[in-house]
């Protein structure tokens, strides 16, 4: 039985909830006839030997990133190019649900452009592995990943620690922060809360699914009453209350590692669910510039970068978190395991889709990184 039909506390709230159609199966593709999943030993060239082999390759990389603008990742780019001078980089930003299957359909025509993928869509990974898609590869670190972080045989590695949560502009709530998501129903926040389509991105639906099971459907529904502003892309509720559109917002990134001068406060109640996971990073097998896609899986690991997460925490084993964080995975609340699961189910997450839909409308507006087509970055 589905996770979606066993939450009992959550039916008895909402017995009239709609469980939706099953998510329709991504094109079957031939697997390529090398091994799937040999792995080798971890790698012991520097950044700089990498890095001269990347040029003697042809000095050209080509990345599709997960991201809700066009420019959101110019200062890793910046960073990239900055430290290895003479490497072409093009990076292409989209929701990482286009990426994905943008990828595939690329590998059905034939006709691949990116090297390597960092992308939220998780169960992507697991099934390019299985169809011999990724390039099996163990960067230098890997053996310091945490287990949650990297495929056994290096299929894929994760490059970043990302959370979601709700968050609140402190000038615009005063003494009167909410505390904990039970708050935001308070009808003294009616017209002031901003928020990610739960229906439009899975770590948002994943966010609101754990509030459903947490809180129950009456709790949705006083949501929903609540005169909600929802927007497309994950930086639209930081946006909203960081532009004094909105007081609160849910469904979006955060630190809380962030100084108390900053507008816009990220907030995890302790007992109270969030959502963190690691964006996944991987090679794929039919890459045209492999090394300097490996090149550029060492440096967003290295230690040094990894000591300056955005969000504080690292995936890393032996690097201290920021700010007096704990490690993430020592956050029960977190759900670490929990994300790759639900992922992994679509038909499950169709059905959740749909129900949000009932309760907030349907996903409104163009995607804010644009129409990028079927080959960007070609």
């Amino acid at each position: 039985m589905s996770r979606f039909l066993s939450r009992r506390r959550v039916l008895a709230t909402g017995a009239g909830a709609a469980l939706g159609l099953g998510a329709a199966a991504a094109p079957a593709t031939a697997s390529p006839s090398a091994p799937r999943h040999a792995s080798g030993p971890e790698e012991t060239r520097t950044l700089d030997e990498l890095y001269r082999a990347a040029l003697a390759e042809g000095g050209k990389l080509v990345l599709y990133a997960g991201g809700d603008t066009p420019n959101q990742l110019d200062a890793v780019k910046a960073g990239f190019t900055r430290r290895f001078p003479g490497i072409d980089m093009t990076l292409v930003v989209d929701y990482s649900k286009y990426h994905g299957t943008r990828v595939d359909n690329q590998l059905a025509t034939g006709s691949l452009v990116p090297d390597l993928v960092q992308l939220q869509t998780l169960h992507d990974f697991a099934r390019w592995k299985e169809q011999g898609r990724l390039l099996p590869y163990k960067p230098a670190g890997f053996s310091k990943l945490h287990h949650r972080f990297r495929d056994p045989q290096g299929a894929w590695v994760a490059g970043a620690v990302i959370g979601f949560s709700f968050m609140y502009g402190p000038a615009a709530v005063g003494s009167d922060a909410p505390r904990t998501p039970l708050d935001l129903v308070d009808p003294k926040w009616k017209g002031k809360i901003a928020s990610s389509y739960p229906h439009d991105d899975d770590a948002v639906l994943y966010l609101y699914t754990l509030y459903a099971e947490r809180y129950g459907w009456d709790w949705v529904a006083r949501l929903a009453a609540q005169d909600v502003r929802f927007g497309r892309g994950t930086d639209f509720p930081e946006d909203a209350v960081s532009g004094g559109q909105a007081a609160i917002g849910v469904g979006g990134s955060g630190s809380l590692a962030a100084s108390a001068s900053q507008p816009v406060r990220w907030a995890v109640a302790d007992g109270h669910p969030f959502v963190a996971w690691g964006q996944r990073l991987a090679v794929l097998r039919q890459a045209k510039n492999p090394t300097a896609a490996k090149l550029y899986i060492n440096w967003v690991l290295s230690a040094e970068r990894q000591q300056a997460a955005r969000f504080g925490w690292s995936v890393r084993t032996d690097v201290t978190p920021a700010g007096g964080l704990k490690p993430i995975w020592e956050y029960p609340n977190a759900h670490l395991d929990g994300f790759p699961r639900f992922m992994a189910d679509r038909a499950e997450v169709e059905r959740w889709k749909q129900t949000f839909a009932l309760y907030f409308g349907e996903v409104k507006g163009d995607p804010t990184t644009g129409w990028l087509g079927l080959h960007p970055g070609a």
